[in-house]
């Protein structure tokens, strides 16, 4: 489309309000086709340019943090955490195509006075936090300042039937290798306060153990 416009604005220049001889005809009509090539080819040229990107250096960086982890992130993990008070379970199913799948079961219960005496409740299910849900994940790369950046990895994921965000951050994104699968998130400090919120996913699927 682009060069059928330019055809036409070099079309333009025929002086055609002038009749010309022969051979200045066929002289007009050689520099018309030259004019027409010079501008197919920079339109061509134009077409076909790399796009540019606001932080080349964050864009370079995502890139290579893709090619290293992704191939390697693909597949299930699943971590499990159970305390006195809270007991947590999760799945997570990379797939190659960029889409994610998952479950999540996470139980509390607290401590009340009875006849004097401190007891402990039955088990309930944290509200919103328990379910299979859908979505997508991606590597970042993300710039602190001039000289740093961090390698995040963007989670955004919904429970099956639509009607709840299950999961909408970049959590920081630690390594990934044939076992274990590294992440930090102000999510997990409530699992993992003791290790400053960097919990470890273990390969494979599994059934939480509660």
């Amino acid at each position: 489309m682009r060069t059928l416009k330019l055809w036409r604005l070099a079309s333009g220049l025929w002086p055609n309000h002038l009749t010309l001889g022969k051979s200045a005809q066929a002289l007009f009509s050689s520099r018309l086709i030259g004019a027409f090539a010079v501008l197919a080819a920079f339109s061509l040229a134009s077409c076909s340019s790399e796009p540019e990107w606001a932080d080349p250096e964050a864009h370079e960086k995502t890139v290579q943090l893709q090619e290293q982890y992704g191939p390697m992130l693909v597949g299930t993990w699943h971590f499990e955490r159970i305390g006195e008070r809270q007991r947590f379970f999760e799945q997570l199913t990379f797939k190659a195509d960029g889409t994610l799948t998952g479950l999540r079961k996470w139980q509390i219960r607290s401590t009340v006075t009875v006849d004097g005496k401190e007891t402990l409740t039955d088990w309930e299910d944290i509200p919103d936090d328990n379910g299979a849900f859908v979505g997508t994940w991606k590597f970042l790369w993300i710039r602190k300042n001039d000289t740093e950046g961090v390698n995040r990895l963007r989670l955004y994921a919904s429970y099956k039937d639509g009607d709840y965000l299950f999961y909408n951050e970049d959590v920081t994104f630690g390594s990934a290798d044939a076992e274990t699968l590294r992440m930090k998130s102000p999510f997990y400090s409530f699992l993992s306060p003791e290790e400053d919120a960097w919990i470890n996913y273990q390969r494979g699927a599994a059934k939480p153990n509660f």
